[in-house]
């Protein structure tokens, strides 16, 4: 994750929470256009308490689309990569928006709410070209708002998380299934909870008007069980599991081949992209996406040149240590095919870490999927 210290602080935003952050100890810096929580305890002790017990972050940052669109008489199917019609209501999916040349716009969390009633979750930095690109290709019936401005979210993460939010939310929180969501009282306030997560592990996320997202921040660190983390540990959390993150792993240059995310695809339906991705399954593709692990705790950095059979093969986009694995783990772009165990140098200048390419995730113990229901996949 990268985190810029070049930035115009005049024009950064910031969270509903910022105070909160502050009264926290919270050590701050601008990402995505946005002053963040980084670290408050230190990213290894805050990564290691949220694959134990639970953690709450700050997500307030990201954008929110409620969309009043029938699938039958828009084209809202053809912006995203997956099924909406085969949707149930109160079900989520994650999946894309591409460009004509197949390159993904952002990455998204797609919520129906009802027949015809839609919540779209993007990235912050993402926002205003998100919104410009559904506006300018959403024809037909629809109504489109920007909730962004005035709905919060909290991610609640963490095997212990549906015990900390039974206390809040009642004892049905416990009945919704994996990439499922509900309206629940909170705080006095009917939210949207939804059972997912970036992290690997059980999760929700919360959606919460916010003149009163303070209040419930400060209402779930009431329980022991719960401390705030920070985007430092979410990098990490997300990385063990080998979820790309949006303009670093994916962007607008990226199509979900190269990604090896194929299975976020529905060749079933038209949407934007499609033609392109069509010439690129024909032609064969340039570069893919490989996952690799050290062989000891050195760490790859984004922009490491990886190293096959002595020759440059391509570049690390993600990496760091593993407080999970103990070990320095990443992902990156290569333009050979290189199997799992295969052996491969990560260098810059005059560091050199070995490696060997794996399957993700890294991390295989995550409580995310606690029943068998349908595999599925968020980066936020």
């Amino acid at each position: 994750m990268k985190f810029n210290s070049m930035v115009d602080h005049a024009n950064i935003l910031v969270t509903p929470l910022i105070e909160e952050h502050r009264s926290l100890g919270a050590r701050l810096a601008p990402f995505g256009g946005w002053m963040m929580p980084i670290q408050y305890n230190g990213i290894i002790e805050e990564h290691l308490w949220t694959r134990k017990h639970a953690g709450l972050f700050d997500i307030c940052h990201m954008g929110e689309f409620l969309i009043e669109s029938d699938l039958s008489k828009s084209d809202l199917e053809c912006l995203v990569t997956i099924d909406l019609k085969g949707m149930s209501t109160s079900s989520c999916r994650y999946g894309f928006m591409l460009n004509e040349e197949g390159g993904i716009v952002d990455d998204l969390l797609v919520y129906r709410i009802s027949d015809t009633r839609w919540m779209v979750v993007v990235n912050a930095a993402t926002t205003p070209g998100d919104e410009s690109h559904m506006r300018k290709h959403l024809t037909g019936f629809m109504h489109f708002e920007n909730a962004s401005t005035s709905l919060g979210k909290l991610d609640l993460q963490g095997p212990e998380a549906g015990l900390v939010l039974r206390k809040l939310a009642g004892a049905d929180i416990e009945k919704l299934r994996y990439y499922n969501f509900g309206h629940f009282t909170v705080l006095g306030e009917k939210i949207i909870i939804s059972r997912t997560g970036y992290t690997g592990e059980l999760g929700y996320e919360l959606y919460m008007p916010n003149q009163k997202i303070a209040l419930l921040w400060k209402k779930i660190l009431e329980d022991d069980r719960v401390r705030p983390i920070g985007l430092g540990a979410r990098d990490t959390l997300r990385l063990e599991m080998g979820y790309s993150l949006y303009g670093q792993d994916i962007d607008a240059e990226t199509s979900p081949l190269e990604a090896g995310l194929e299975r976020l695809i529905d060749w079933n339906k038209d949407f934007i992209g499609k033609a392109s991705l069509l010439k690129q399954k024909k032609e064969g593709l340039s570069r893919r996406m490989i996952y690799f692990m050290a062989n000891s705790r050195r760490s790859p950095r984004h922009n490491y040149q990886i190293f096959y059979e002595a020759e440059v093969a391509g570049t690390v986009t993600s990496g760091s240590f593993s407080p999970s694995l103990g070990c320095g783990i990443g992902m990156g772009y290569v333009s050979s095919e290189i199997a799992p165990g295969g052996q491969i140098l990560l260098s810059e200048g005059a560091i050199s870490i070995s490696a060997k390419v794996v399957d993700k995730p890294f991390y295989k113990n995550g409580s995310a999927k606690i029943s068998k229901e349908p595999k599925n996949e968020y980066t936020g």
